[in-house]
């Protein structure tokens, strides 16, 4: 087994006024050579937007963006024709595939938006851009991994063009789970949105995460109530 820590104090950091951030690997002007990414995960960005403020149009492709929000609510456009809001507990799928624009805003004039967003590499480049989003409401979790994500047809996720999986999860204190890895090949890398966890060996508190591969299985205790993720991804 080999495993990776990510402390939440050893985040990459920027505050820009309207958006307050927290960069799990090297993204815009937060650059480690050493947290690049995790497998096919790119980005794992903790966003804090401020009311009525947003990010305006810009491009991306050949990337699985996810977002989820945590609280309040984001208003998305893009070059699809889409215009949707998504609202707490919701996650959002946009494969950029062969290319699109979008724009992200706080339509709140006193409430920020908090917010994951997620870039997961494609196993195919050029591809059809595509948008899904859905409710994964926190109280359906409660002592469940429940699939969000999923590229290998999950029942009830959204789908991404890439073999990997993202769960979300909502446990008691003194809850223990075995997560079996979709692929011996894939790593896990596991999140903690509040709450602590024992992962392994490792102990783990509110936005800590860890990366974990070369083994089928990863035993996790809650060492009191959590809410986390789990993205089972490839790592190469």
């Amino acid at each position: 087994m080999k495993k990776i820590i990510y402390r939440s104090e050893d985040r990459g950091k920027a505050n820009y006024g309207w958006l307050d951030t927290k960069y799990s690997f090297s993204f815009a002007n937060y650059y480690n050579p050493k947290m690049m990414n995790f497998g096919m995960l790119r980005v794992l960005n903790d966003d804090t937007v401020a009311p009525s403020m947003g990010f305006g149009t810009h491009p991306h492709d050949n990337m699985e963006i996810i977002t989820l929000v945590l609280d309040g609510q984001l208003e998305h456009k893009d070059s699809m024709g889409t215009g949707s809001v998504i609202y707490k507990d919701e996650v959002q799928v946009m494969s950029a595939g062969s290319g699109i624009t979008h724009s992200e805003f706080n339509p709140s004039d006193k409430d920020a938006v908090k917010l994951f967003q997620i870039w997961i590499i494609p196993k195919e480049k050029n591809i059809k851009p595509r948008y899904n989003q859905k409710s994964f409401p926190l109280a359906d979790r409660k002592n469940m991994l429940v699939p969000t994500v999923s590229g290998l047809n999950k029942e009830g996720s959204l789908y991404i063009h890439q073999d990997a999986e993202i769960y979300l999860g909502n446990f008691n204190m003194g809850r223990k789970i075995n997560y079996q890895l979709s692929n011996p090949s894939n790593g896990a890398y596991i999140l903690v949105i509040d709450g602590s966890l024992k992962v392994g060996d490792e102990d783990l508190f509110t936005r800590d995460a860890i990366g974990i591969s070369e083994t089928d299985n990863i035993e996790i205790e809650m060492l009191e109530d959590s809410n986390f993720l789990i993205i089972d991804v490839p790592m190469s």
